[in-house]
């Protein structure tokens, strides 16, 4: 299955979670607190984490989801990045045939809603790293699923010219 690469659309992707954009002015704040609401018996983590860049076309085959809480992503010198959900179907499996995806700029974070099935983060021009908020104390906190291949490609986006669209599709995975 092909699913093609879109721009970000707050309200395709509100199902899901949510594109976090920074303040509009100059001490401006963002408050991103309803996103990490305490969940009992948990604790809240934040991390870093490192990707290593991918090519286009790249194919999905297992997805993930956090049935306690919301996780919340924000690039720290990131280009752009690539988002992947899906909804559940009826049994609560990720449901692939409805998978989205999406080209993020790197002056966007991202927030998954609980239970989110959601591919890992992937980069496309270069190493990049990504602070990541969530709670944790379960064995249960990351649930990971296997998928038939869906496979992204990318079409036109706003945030990519006509070179940087070839020059992507050659960086190694």
């Amino acid at each position: 299955m092909t699913v093609k690469l879109q721009d970000p659309d707050p309200s395709v992707f509100a199902p899901f979670g949510a594109f976090l954009e920074p303040p509009a002015g100059v001490g401006d704040r963002s408050m991103l607190s309803e996103w990490l609401e305490p969940v009992p018996g948990l604790s809240q983590q934040c991390h870093l984490n490192r990707v290593t860049p991918s090519t286009l076309p790249l194919t999905v085959e297992q997805v993930e989801h956090h049935p306690h809480t919301a996780q919340l992503f924000l690039p720290m010198a990131v280009s752009h990045y690539l988002v992947t959900v899906m909804p559940s179907d009826a049994a609560g499996s990720p449901d692939s045939a409805h998978a989205l995806a999406f080209v993020v700029p790197g002056t966007l974070g991202v927030v998954y809603h609980p239970g989110t099935w959601h591919a890992g983060i992937a980069v496309l021009e270069a190493e990049a790293s990504f602070a990541v908020l969530m709670w944790r104390g379960q064995e249960d906190d990351d649930v990971f699923a296997a998928i038939p291949p869906i496979e992204l490609q990318l079409e036109h986006t706003k945030f990519f010219s006509e070179s940087d669209s070839a020059t992507i599709t050659k960086y190694p995975k």
